[in-house]
């Protein structure tokens, strides 16, 4: 038997389960939600490009993770909540968080044509953008740094819909791990900040959502790439013509 590990040790594999549970709950109720919530955006402007899409998902996914940090900052102002209650309600907005995130990155993946069916390949994407460019560098430690350029998860046969199955279980793992040590740094300085008195949890919590939101937007910018400018058009195949008794050729 080796060594014990110590108590540091064991507190990011901790956190690394129960941020998992969240990202994958998050995924499977939203999963199918996703491409329905495209098609109403895309039924209420009929004329919006994909360009305008993303924006439109973009301006929504600020305004909801601004809004969030806010209501649960401006609990430390109520007199009648406790520290442990304003704790679980810091606690339950990361949730929250996390799962208007992964709703936002699946949105731009379908957007972009890329397929979120498979949970493991949703992860991946999800955890991509929420890592940014830790992200794009474990990818490049499994494919190479030479087909990592650009918009890494929508570049055709380099991006994260076309690695194999087992190399995308490897790339979460990786990115989990990133994940993890950035994102409860983040948070738990930002938690910190919403439990302060008088109002001022409120004003920091929406300001550091806010930013922190500015940031998953301009990773999935990158991650992601340019739109195409135009939708691509479903062609409906029309059966042949068969010669008869009344057809044009018949009569010729």
């Amino acid at each position: 038997m080796g060594p014990p590990r110590e108590p540091d040790e064991e507190q990011p594999s901790m956190a690394a389960r129960v941020l998992a549970r969240v990202i994958e709950r998050s995924e499977r109720v939203q999963g199918p939600a996703v491409r329905a919530y495209v098609e109403r955006l895309r039924r209420t402007d009929p004329d919006a490009d994909p360009a305008q899409v993303i924006a439109k998902l973009e301006k929504r996914y600020l305004a909801a993770a601004t809004a969030s940090g806010a209501a649960v900052g401006a609990t430390a102002a109520v007199p009648a909540i406790g520290t442990l209650m304003a704790l679980s309600a810091v606690a339950g907005e990361t949730a929250v968080f996390l799962e208007a995130t992964a709703f936002f990155v699946l949105s731009v993946a379908e957007v972009h044509g890329i397929p979120v069916d498979n949970r493991d390949r949703r992860r991946a994407l999800v955890l991509a953008v929420l890592v940014g460019d830790q992200g794009k560098g474990a990818l490049a430690d499994l494919l190479g740094p030479g087909r990592t350029s650009g918009a890494w998860l929508a570049e055709g046969s380099a991006g994260v819909a076309a690695l194999p199955l087992p190399a995308v279980k490897e790339l979460n793992s990786r990115l989990l791990r990133y994940f993890v040590k950035r994102f409860t740094l983040r948070r738990g300085a930002l938690a910190f900040g919403k439990l302060l008195p008088v109002g001022l949890g409120a004003v920091i919590g929406a300001i550091g959502n806010r930013l922190m939101g500015k940031k998953i937007i301009g990773n999935a910018r990158k991650a992601f790439g340019a739109p195409a400018r135009r939708w691509p058009v479903n062609l409906h195949l029309v059966p042949a013509l068969h010669d008869g008794p009344g057809s044009p050729a018949h009569s010729a």
